[in-house]
């Protein structure tokens, strides 16, 4: 990937059937693409991040490549820590971690 410019003005388009608590989130605009990254990362359910896109300087992102800016080592912001029992593929799926449970006999 190329030079990727975190502090450039972001767009943000999330998928059109994310509802927010406040009402459906159909765009939002950031003053750093580093924030716009954070949030769709951070603050948007996983599974709908395959239908938003980010918009920087005229180029367009996908989920995949919004994700893979994010974990660079050259994003500016500090990560949300993952509990260890969290692992990515339930981060990614958006499902809970199931617990055991005991079965009497």
């Amino acid at each position: 990937m190329t030079t990727f410019d975190y502090t450039a003005l972001a767009e943000l388009y999330p998928a059109r059937n994310w509802k927010g608590g406040a009402g459906r989130v159909t765009y939002k605009r950031f003053e750093a693409a580093a924030e716009a990254l954070r949030f769709a990362i951070e603050e948007l359910p996983p599974q709908f991040l395959l239908g938003t896109y980010l918009e920087v300087e005229e180029a367009r992102f996908n989920g995949h490549q919004i994700r893979q800016l994010y974990e660079s080592k050259d994003y500016p912001l500090p990560r949300r820590q993952v509990r260890a029992h969290e692992g990515k593929a339930q981060a990614e799926a958006g499902q809970p971690k199931r617990r055991r449970t005991a079965v009497s006999k």
